[in-house]
């Protein structure tokens, strides 16, 4: 981000003193929307670039008539020239700046209050000390509202804490550009509430040929995946799925993977169940064709469907006999396959399974399943480490389920920017086995199929974030609003997609609520 700036400085040509003039301005413009003039405003600033942005918005907040204060944390006597340059600027005009030196100088911070971090940014390369620490800690001991500009003071940007390192809490972050690694990763949760890009006018260009191994998925990037349908294609040109799992008392599992399948569009599905679920199956999902195997679950994974690819898992158990056919199918499978939930388990509690898996072979773990399949791990950087090796020793993908679910292959790593907890339900990631093995079925590549599946299922929940709220979703509602998800993706341009939320929050209120903001039904 660093070269960026630069990059952008040198070449748009823009001076670095109007570039943080354009950052500022988009803190307060957000700012402003989400707070009104009475609200006390306390501004902490460092010495550096980031306190600059805090001394902008300080004056660009008293400009418009908030209630506004600012401070210098005075951690040290290097200021940074653009730093100086607005401090003298807010001097002119006679906007005081308080000084911090100690805890004498510290404000009265009070509930309905909003605190803004302009403290260390995303700079920091050694823990807070002496009087910033202070002012930090104090921070985190009001309970005000905090905005963190670009990262909240004391986190790194990109590698794990040290012991005793003292960071803002419980922040949302008004962070440029692109995220930072560590406001994805669930290691950093009590830091980081939340976060929101701001695009501030640096070069796309040039950060988008940055060489990273680390990606983030959004909308422009999976309508450049999705592929249009010709008039002349036919059921047989969108791939056969086959969806093996289910026993007794755990069909449900398989009804939502099945629908999911069929509603991601693959042209075929079959699913292969215990007898018990037969009746179930073709009552509840009368698209899926039906093949059975034992009385009550899987014993012989013997199939007959010609199918182009497979996944396995969603409430199959892990009784004696499926494990020991799971295994025998494995060793003699050569089709593209997905696997979750119990068929994890089964390969984590038989290891030499994992040399059967082909080839770019998708296994979905939420962070339990995870730790039985890689060992554990100390933070979330030793995880990640751990699961690239994992994905290189068996050439897999690993699509690991939580806040921005992370796919890994054996070089990358991409984390989803769709989703909330409304997902955090059973039969959620059933219904994310269905679309994956329903995009792969249509000849997605392997990395393709996961990261259009994994933005989908978080989009079809980004609409239910007021009236009908998190709570109430469940996993048949991912699957009803994937035609909803979808539509806006194939309409999408990338001017637009900064209003996608938006709109999808609006288009849910028109479907759901009258004019008065009552459900109808």
């Amino acid at each position: 981000m660093r070269e960026a700036d630069q990059y952008t400085i040198k070449h748009k040509p823009i001076p670095s003193i109007e570039l943080m003039e354009q950052a500022a301005s988009a803190c307060v413009s957000w700012l402003m929307q989400q707070t009104n003039r009475e609200t006390k405003i306390h501004i902490f600033c460092g010495v550096g670039n980031n306190g600059g942005d805090g001394l902008v918005m300080a004056r660009l907040l008293d400009d418009d008539v908030f209630n506004v204060d600012a401070y210098v944390v005075h951690f040290s006597d290097n200021m940074s020239e653009d730093f100086i340059i607005n401090y003298q600027r807010a001097e002119e005009i006679g906007f005081r700046l308080n000084n911090i030196y100690s805890d004498d100088d510290f404000p009265e911070i009070f509930k309905d209050d909003i605190v803004v971090d302009a403290i260390f940014g995303m700079g920091l390369n050694k823990p807070p000390k002496s009087i910033a620490k202070d002012v930090i800690s104090y921070i985190n001991s009001s309970e005000a509202t905090v905005y963190a500009i670009d990262m909240p003071s004391g986190l790194y940007a990109d590698k794990a804490l040290d012991k005793d390192h003292v960071v803002i809490k419980n922040a949302h972050v008004l962070t440029f550009e692109t995220p930072k690694l560590n406001l994805l990763l669930p290691d950093f949760q009590e830091y980081v509430k939340d976060f929101t890009l701001l695009d501030i006018g640096l070069d796309k260009d040039f950060i988008n040929k940055q060489d990273s191994s680390y990606h983030y998925i959004t909308a422009s990037n999976i309508q450049s995946i999705l592929k249009p349908r010709s008039r002349f294609s036919h059921k047989g040109s969108f791939g056969h799925a086959l969806l093996m799992g289910g026993s007794y008392g755990k069909v449900g599992a398989m009804v939502l993977a099945s629908k999911a399948a069929l509603r991601s569009g693959s042209g075929l599905v079959t699913t292969y169940v215990p007898k018990c679920a037969y009746e179930i199956l073709q009552i509840s999902v009368p698209e899926v064709m039906v093949e059975v195997d034992a009385e009550s679950q899987l014993e012989f994974f013997n199939y007959k469907t010609k199918a182009s690819v497979i996944g396995i898992g969603p409430g199959l158990g892990t009784a004696e006999k499926t494990q020991k056919a799971l295994g025998d199918f494995l060793e003699k499978n050569k089709l593209p396959l997905v696997l979750d939930a119990d068929a994890l388990n089964i390969l984590s509690l038989n290891k030499e399974y994992l040399d059967y898996l082909p080839k770019n072979a998708i296994l979905t773990p939420h962070p339990g399943e995870l730790e039985r399949l890689i060992g554990e791990w100390s933070d979330d950087y030793e995880k990640i480490q751990k699961a690239q090796a994992f994905t290189q020793k068996y050439q897999c993908i690993l699509v690991i389920k939580g806040a921005h679910t992370m796919i890994v292959d054996d070089h990358n790593f991409y984390f989803n920017s769709t989703g909330n907890p409304a997902l955090a339900k059973g039969g959620s990631g059933d219904v994310l086995t269905g679309m994956i093995t329903g995009f792969l079925a249509q000849g997605y590549t392997a990395i393709q199929a996961a990261q259009v599946a994994v933005f989908l299922h978080g989009a079809s929940a980004d609409g239910f974030k007021g009236r009908l709220n998190q709570i109430t979703f469940t996993a048949s509602d991912i699957i009803r609003n994937l035609t909803t998800a979808m539509t806006f993706l194939f309409d999408f341009t990338q001017e637009e997609e900064e209003e996608f939320l938006e709109d999808y929050d609006d288009d849910i209120d028109d479907y759901f609520f009258d004019d008065d903001g009552d459900i109808p039904f």
